[in-house]
């Protein structure tokens, strides 16, 4: 049920700060989400706060791998799809 922050990361601490069960920490190089504390805010919030206040797409990952802010959520710009 946890989220995972990937390599996209841009390391901005913002989701660090709006989680409000302290699921999110820094290591060394990267950010990361404690699967034990994170509840994906389900208890308290309609959106989980983390991908919420995320300003880069594709950075968040959820239990299924997929970016909770895919291309284009974020600006409204749907990147071209190579045919």
């Amino acid at each position: 049920m946890a989220y995972q922050i990937v390599d996209k990361c841009v390391n901005c601490t913002a989701c660090e700060m709006v989680c409000p069960n302290d699921a999110i920490s820094a290591d060394v190089n990267q950010f990361n989400i404690d699967p034990l504390l994170c509840t994906e805010c389900a208890e308290a919030f309609a959106d989980p706060q983390c991908t919420s206040i995320c300003p880069v797409e594709g950075a968040i990952l959820d239990e299924l791998g997929e970016a909770v802010n895919p291309p284009g959520s974020l600006t409204g710009i749907i990147p071209l799809v190579a045919a």
